[in-house]
């Protein structure tokens, strides 16, 4: 399935129909009081299943020829349509043949629901409906403009990035039935310039191992698999009930992958083992597969990409244990400094998800860390930033990264509906040292900062970027004519950036959201960058010393900039 973002970018975030005409509505059979079968015609395209939140999961099968070809949960309505998610079925009847839908109703804590009668009474029967189209108008009040999210539904982690022909290609956690944690799926979009992506629908999907989740893609250059020069080989989570770890090939640039016959290629007997994540390391000739495994992170080795050696264990006694690692990285920095990236949740610096990392050395068996066990590093200061990984294959040996964000203390109470979270804006990240120590800088990638005019601009708009010129301790404010406001303050003697988001806007839908936010910036900040996006502020030193990622929720855009201590300006999107 291969459907441009801006043709599907856009469904209806209430009740109102999520398609263009025509539509065909369905007959629906009620066999018992939580079983339902529908029939589906093959002249159209899409099953536009209406979704009710507060609802519980219903299980669909899809049946053709007798046999399940896909299956999944959703929260069909009961009352009202939130709002509909699509069910593209024209895989299953190009022989112009319908497909079944088996539901299994769960309505075990809806009133009166125990009953044939109550289930043959739920607003989904007279909601659910086929059509060849969809709706291409964007009704989201909060999505953003120049970052990433879904065409719909739900998303968390970044997957499988890399980069070739001059495409980068974005996989993702995502749930294509709704807009809660669910039916976990690689979605696929892909850009040329890191800002407008195009949606390219499912590439890898759940099967008898389990659901998809997190891992990395990498380019065979050499065939060192044997699938073909260039193919693009991915490894990831099979969800079960365990967690194992599978790979799927791509021999048409990450488009279509096919499942590897032999997987899993690698298992554990511990429960949080997940997220592989391979590099190439040319000194030894040989790929490297970096793995979390709880609060650890384990080290693998192999000539072909499908024969897998243990290597080492690194993690014990070092940085944040308040949570289960996650989403690994290793990255080569040159001149012999190695980061090695974790994701951590719960644990962050102000509570939550957080991406924290390790400087060291890395020999191809052993990660060594060069700071003291007790000393937490982490790349953003932000309570949005998360699951953060880097594309594989990026130009002039980049390390490209998008993070996550959200955090997993709200990401599915925010204040949107078709679709929830965004990525942040790509960042490149290096290495600096500070007083005898190293750390990861993060900078942003400049395709995002090509993405904005060279001449500044009067005004602010819902997205631009604001770059202030600091001179010593400095409070910039972004503020609307509701009384909602942003402040951010630079305090040059102690070396410490903040971000206050507690009067951003709607923040009552989660005690966790209001948060005054700090970082350290290891020196002096003479430029201060700032990304915004509807419903985003990313403030990033020039130098990339410091990071922060926040979002925010803003009854009505904000229309002020007020700068004490520094000299602004405010360039906009080019058309």
């Amino acid at each position: 399935m291969k459907i441009s973002l801006f043709l599907f970018i856009a469904f209806l975030m209430l009740a109102g129909p999520l398609t263009a005409q025509p539509e065909t509505k369905l007959h629906t059979q009620v066999l018992a009081d939580d079983h339902v079968m529908v029939k589906i015609p093959c002249h159209d395209r899409y099953v536009l299943l209406p979704v009710e939140e507060t609802q519980s999961y219903d299980h669909i099968r899809v049946i053709k020829d007798n046999a399940v070809v896909q299956e999944f949960n959703v929260r069909l309505a009961a009352n009202k349509a939130d709002y509909y998610v699509p069910l593209d079925i024209s895989r299953f009847t190009k022989d112009g043949k319908s497909v079944l839908l088996d539901i299994i109703v769960n309505r075990g804590d809806v009133a009166n629901s125990a009953s044939k009668a109550a289930t043959s009474d739920l607003a989904a029967w007279k909601l659910l409906k086929t059509a060849k189209t969809v709706d291409m108008k964007n009704r989201e009040k909060f999505r953003p403009v120049y970052h990433h999210t879904p065409a719909y539904g739900w998303m968390n982690d970044p997957n499988g990035l890399f980069y070739k022909d001059g495409v980068w290609n974005l996989y993702y956690q995502h749930n294509p039935y709704g807009s809660t944690w669910e039916n976990m799926t690689w979605g696929h979009a892909t850009s040329t310039d890191l800002c407008h992506w195009k949606f390219e629908g499912e590439a890898i999907e759940p099967d008898a191992l389990g659901t998809i989740f997190s891992g990395s893609a990498v380019v065979d250059k050499d065939n060192t698999a044997g699938f073909g020069p260039g193919a693009v080989v991915a490894y990831y989570t099979s969800a079960g009930k365990a967690q194992t770890q599978s790979m799927a090939v791509s021999t048409d640039n990450g488009m279509t992958f096919t499942k590897y016959a032999d997987n899993p290629v690698l298992t554990s007997d511990i429960p949080d083992f997940r997220d592989p994540h391979v590099i190439w390391y040319p000194q030894g000739q040989k790929w490297i597969l970096i793995v979390s495994e709880k609060q650890h992170m384990k080290l693998f080795s192999s000539k072909n990409l499908k024969d897998w050696t243990f290597e080492s264990d690194f993690g014990e006694g070092y940085g944040s244990h308040a949570g289960v690692w996650e989403c690994p990285d290793l990255l080569d920095m040159g001149d012999g400094h190695w980061i090695l990236v974790c994701n951590i949740n719960p644990g962050g610096p102000f509570g939550g998800s957080a991406t924290q990392y390790f400087t060291g050395s890395f020999d191809g068996h052993k990660f060594v860390c060069d700071s003291d066990p007790s000393v937490t590093k982490w790349m953003d200061w932000g309570k949005d930033h998360y699951a953060t990984v880097t594309f594989n294959n990026a130009p002039n040996g980049r390390h490209v990264a998008l993070p996550w964000m959200s955090n997993w203390q709200y990401a599915a109470q925010v204040p949107t509906k078709q679709y929830r979270s965004a990525n942040g804006i790509a960042r490149d990240l290096g290495y600096f040292e500070y007083k005898g120590t190293g750390y990861c800088s993060v900078k942003p990638s400049q395709e995002i900062l090509d993405a904005f005019s060279k001449k500044p601009q009067a005004s602010l708009t819902p997205a631009c970027r604001v770059d202030v010129q600091l001179r010593g301790n400095s409070v910039i404010t972004l503020s609307n004519g509701k009384g909602e406001s942003v402040t951010m303050t630079y305090n040059a003697k102690e070396e410490k950036f903040s971000m206050d988001r507690t009067k951003s806007g709607m923040t009552d839908f989660s005690t966790d959201f209001p948060a005054l936010t700090t970082a350290p910036t290891y020196g002096k900040i003479k430029t201060l960058q700032i990304f915004i996006d509807k419903s985003s502020i990313e403030a990033f030193d020039a130098n990339g010393k410091m990071a922060m990622t926040n979002i925010v929720f803003p009854s009505e855009p904000y229309t002020k900039l007020t700068v004490k201590g520094g000299k602004a300006k405010i360039y906009n999107l080019k058309r």
